[in-house]
């Protein structure tokens, strides 16, 4: 219940932050603004998380770091969006709707068999979802699928509130850095 709280103070602090970008988005490429992609959360239960578009109309529904000529399919303000993690902003309301937690493993598309059977094996699927993990700050998209399971398997073990904030402080550094992020 309290991050459900956070999170809703934080969207309507953010409202401008929003707007502005929603109008950049809008005016680089049109509607619609944001991007939902179908994710697996805690349990292996699907739904919907929400970002900010930074790529164009018609990009395949695939993971990132699989598509070869990523950079043309960038709309103009999708980069800098990338870069800094703004396009993850909406996801305050998937933690607002329960989806997500602000630390847990990043939750798999939900075409990712081979990590969703990965983590289910080792137990993580038990774990609520979150907008940043143990396995971000150790490497984000720079990660191979053995690498993540091994560290999102840390989190799962060592969770606590010590490892959350240090998740916490270690992400604020790696976005102000730009550190890990693959465009």
């Amino acid at each position: 219940m309290f991050r459900r709280l956070v999170a809703l103070v934080l969207i309507i602090t953010l409202i401008p932050i929003f707007l502005i970008i929603g109008f950049v988005i809008y005016i680089d490429d049109g509607f619609p603004i944001l991007f939902k992609q179908k994710r697996m959360g805690k349990e292996d239960n699907l739904f919907f998380i929400y970002k900010f578009r930074t790529m164009k109309k018609g990009t395949p529904d695939i993971p990132t770091h699989l598509i070869q000529t990523k950079q043309s399919l960038y709309i103009k303000s999708g980069i800098f969006l990338r870069e800094l993690s703004l396009d993850e902003l909406p996801q305050l309301f998937n933690i607002f709707r329960g989806e997500l937690a602000f630390i847990g493993p990043r939750p798999a598309l939900y075409n990712q068999h081979d990590l969703i059977a990965i983590r289910k094996k080792r137990g993580i699927n038990r774990l609520m979802p979150g907008i940043t993990g143990w396995a971000q700050v150790n490497g984000r998209d720079e990660l191979d699928l053995n690498e993540k399971v091994q560290l999102d398997h840390y989190y799962l073990i060592n969770n606590s509130l010590l490892l959350n904030i240090k998740i916490l402080c270690l992400t604020i550094i790696k976005v102000v850095k730009k550190d890990g992020v693959s465009v």
